[in-house]
C-alpha cells in the first residue's frame, strides 16, 4: 500500500497557511462590521443590527467589537449602541484636509457660477459619503440639501452615487450591505434600486438621482479622480425637480467637465 510522504516543513507550511487564512477572514469580518457602524451614523447601531448588516453571529460581533473599541475605531454610545470611534475621526479629518478642500473649491465655484445652483463636494468614509465643501450659487432659490460635515449612506445623494459607481463591483456590494439597515430612511431606497442606479450611472458616465436624500429635489454628480485615475471624491449640483430637465442636466455635466479640465488637469 502506498503511503503519502510529507516533505520536511510541509506540515508547518500548511499550519502557517491556515493561520493566514483565519487572519484574513477575521480582518474581512472586522472591516465589514466597521462599514456597518459607519453607515449607522451618529445614532449608532445595536448588536442585533450589526449582526444583520454584516451577516455575522452575535458572539463573533461581540468579539470583534471588543477589539475595535479597545483600538479606538469604535465607541459605545449609551448601553446598547455603537458608533465610530476617535481613530476613525482622525482618518476622516486627514482625508478632508484643507489642501483637498482648497483644490475642490475652485471647481465648485466654476460649476456653481455656470448654472446658478449650489455645488457640493464629498469624499468616501467607508460606507458613507462625507460633505467637505460647498459653494452657494446666484439663483434666488438655493437647494442646500446637505451641509459641510453631513454624512449619509454612500449612494443616496448624487455625488455619493457617482463615487459609489466608480468602485469595483465587490466594494459596491459591501457598501450596499453595510447600509442595508439605513437605506429605507432615504425616500424608501432599497438595495436593488441602488444597484439599478449604479448601473445607470456607469452607462451614462455621471449620476442623477431624485427624491431620495431630499424630497422634490434632483441632483447630478460626477466622480473626481486622482493622478492614478482612482476615484477619490465627487461633486454634485442640486436643484428643484422643475429646474432640472434633461437639457439642464447636460449643461451642468458640461460645466463639471470643463471645471475638471481647467482646475484639475492631472487629477485631484
Amino acid at each position: 500500500m502506498a503511503h503519502a510522504i510529507a516533505t520536511p516543513g510541509e506540515d508547518s507550511a500548511d499550519a502557517v497557511d491556515a493561520v493566514e487564512d483565519s487572519g484574513s477572514r477575521t480582518l474581512r469580518r472586522g472591516l465589514q462590521l466597521l462599514d456597518a457602524i459607519l453607515a449607522g451614523g451618529r445614532e449608532g447601531l445595536r448588536v442585533v443590527d450589526l449582526c444583520r448588516a454584516a451577516g455575522l453571529e452575535r458572539a463573533t460581533v461581540y468579539r470583534l467589537l471588543s477589539t475595535l473599541v479597545e483600538c479606538g475605531y469604535v465607541a459605545q454610545k449609551g448601553r446598547f449602541r455603537y458608533v465610530g470611534g476617535p481613530r476613525l475621526a482622525a482618518v476622516a479629518q486627514a482625508r478632508g484636509t484643507p489642501a483637498v478642500v482648497s483644490r475642490l473649491q475652485p471647481v465648485l465655484a466654476l460649476v456653481s457660477e455656470a448654472c446658478g445652483d449650489a455645488a457640493f463636494a464629498v469624499i468616501r468614509e467607508g460606507a458613507l459619503s462625507h460633505c467637505i465643501a460647498r459653494h452657494v450659487g446666484s439663483y434666488p432659490v438655493q437647494v442646500l440639501v446637505i451641509q459641510v460635515g453631513t454624512r449619509q449612506p454612500l449612494g443616496v445623494g448624487a455625488a455619493g452615487l457617482a463615487l459609489l459607481s466608480a468602485l469595483p463591483d465587490r466594494e459596491v456590494e459591501n457598501v450596499i450591505a453595510a447600509n442595508g439597515a439605513t437605506l429605507e430612511r432615504y425616500g424608501g431606497m432599497t438595495p436593488e434600486r441602488m444597484r439599478i442606479l449604479v448601473r445607470a450611472t456607469r452607462e451614462r458616465g455621471w449620476s442623477v438621482i431624485g427624491n431620495h436624500a431630499t424630497r422634490d429635489v434632483l441632483a447630478v454628480g460626477m466622480v473626481v479622480r486622482d493622478a492614478e485615475d482612482e476615484p477619490v471624491a465627487a461633486i454634485s449640483v442640486a436643484s428643484t425637480m422643475a429646474r432640472m430637465p434633461r437639457a439642464r442636466q447636460d449643461l451642468i455635466v458640461r460645466a463639471m467637465r470643463k471645471a475638471f479640465a481647467t482646475q484639475l488637469p492631472r487629477g485631484l
